[in-house]
């Protein structure tokens, strides 16, 4: 019966069935094949409904509605110009600089499409003015977005907290040191081929002089708002002072607070629209996260987990080739499966053969989305290819073909994130 379960999540998949009617299909399965199974319809509404009634799932449309604010509010152009100031000059300081915004907007999103979309529309034409290969920084930009849903606060470890009963608090804390272990590796990736292939430095040296005849002091002036969003809301987190739940709310009334009246960028007539934008975006996501739920539970009455346990211990007798494997698959459905809907279905199936292999939920969490998101950027299906490569009128696998060096990076940053625990640990207690 579990096979079959997941035989119909997968063909649905294959016919381009939205992913929420996939995993409602798959759930509902058991309960068609077997009128007597107690997962019936009835069981299937209520894991639905009890799934969700949790205040922590509020943070998910609020970080949504927060991050579509502050990117119509132009806080990816006052980051960039920032970082520019300072190292735009060197050997590969602008693609850097590029890393290291979408870096710091992730902490704002939440997301790593919409890390790509903001970063990459003001970035990308910079870049080609200042001489470098348009498809390349597209590849660079749609790499870089998936930072979005690794530093914190991210979506997808909003979704592996409600789906495993982890702390979202502390996902969120062990999730800062990889994702600046990954943005650290695509900078390398991007001065080695900067100083491999070269760059037209008067451009970039008129370009600098530009910022500098701002004044240092009033590039960081005009930023300040912006890069004091991600210490407000994850500062609030770590100090005890706000739940994760209650740093959304925050982060919503802060994005409203220096857009409209500080940045001036948005006018409140704008909010009514954001706030739809909010509600269509989340509700797919809702409806996934509750069917999730509910998949789960019906896995449980399937004895699904205790199968997978006993089969991964046959196969597997240690932690390390468990480890490795789990990228490898990981890797492969991060091709064809978005970070959240993969975490929802998987998380709760893996968690209790990896526990009892000593491996901590936190750690398994971040480990499953670093490999989920390079997905992003992977072909054929990488979500951030579809978003970076309109930018350039460029096909999604010429950005995808560009974008494997990066890859390359990221994959020595996730041995390392996988087989060092104290990487993701290191300030989680517990």
């Amino acid at each position: 019966m579990t096979a079959t379960v997941f035989i119909v999540f997968f063909v649905c998949i294959v016919a381009a069935i939205p992913l929420s009617m996939c995993i409602g299909y798959a759930t509902i399965v058991p309960a068609l094949i077997n009128p007597t199974f107690s997962g019936n319809l009835e069981f299937v509404v209520r894991a639905m409904l009890k799934g969700v009634d949790t205040t922590s799932i509020l943070a998910i449309p609020l970080f949504m509605l927060s991050g579509s604010i502050m990117a119509t509010g132009g806080l990816s152009k006052r980051l960039f110009d920032v970082f520019a100031v300072f190292i735009g000059k060197i050997r590969g300081g602008m693609p850097c600089a590029v890393i290291v915004t979408c870096l710091f907007y992730g902490a704002i999103s939440g997301s790593g499409p919409a890390t790509c979309a903001a970063v990459g529309a003001m970035c990308i034409p910079i870049l080609t003015g200042l001489g470098y290969d348009p498809i390349w920084s597209a590849a660079m930009v749609a790499t870089a977005g998936g930072l979005g849903v690794i530093i914190p606060p991210s979506i997808p470890y909003i979704s592996y907290g409600l789906v495993t009963d982890t702390s979202v608090g502390a996902m969120f804390t062990a999730g800062i040191f990889p994702g600046i272990l990954i943005a650290i590796a695509l900078m390398i990736c991007a001065v080695f081929t900067c100083l491999r292939k070269g760059e037209d430095r008067e451009k970039i040296e008129a370009n600098y002089q530009k910022l500098r005849n701002r004044g240092v002091l009033g590039v960081i002036k005009d930023g300040f708002w912006a890069l004091l969003t991600p210490i407000i809301i994850l500062g609030g987190i770590y100090s005890g002072i706000v739940t994760p739940t209650e740093a959304a709310c925050v982060s919503v009334f802060y994005a409203i607070i220096v857009c409209l009246f500080i940045y001036k960028t948005v006018k409140p007539k704008d909010l009514i629209v954001f706030l739809q934008e909010a509600v269509q975006s989340y509700a797919p996501l809702g409806m996934m996260l509750a069917l999730a739920q509910a998949l789960t539970k019906v896995l449980v009455l399937l004895q699904a987990p205790q199968t997978l346990a006993v089969a991964m211990s046959a196969a597997f007798g240690n932690k390390i080739i468990f480890l490795l494997v789990l990228n490898v698959v990981l890797f492969l459905l991060g091709m064809v499966l978005d970070v959240g809907p993969a975490i929802m279905i998987l998380a709760p199936m893996l968690l209790p053969f990896a526990q009892s292999l000593g491996i901590s939920p936190v750690h398994l969490g971040i480990v499953m989305t670093c490999n989920l998101a390079v997905g992003m950027v992977t072909p054929p299906f990488g979500m951030n290819l579809f978003v970076a490569a309109p930018m350039i009128h460029a096909k999604p696998m010429d950005v995808g073909r560009k974008a494997f060096p990066f890859i390359a990076f990221y994959v020595v940053a996730l041995m390392l994130i996988t087989y060092i625990p104290q990487i993701s640990l290191v300030f989680v207690s517990g």
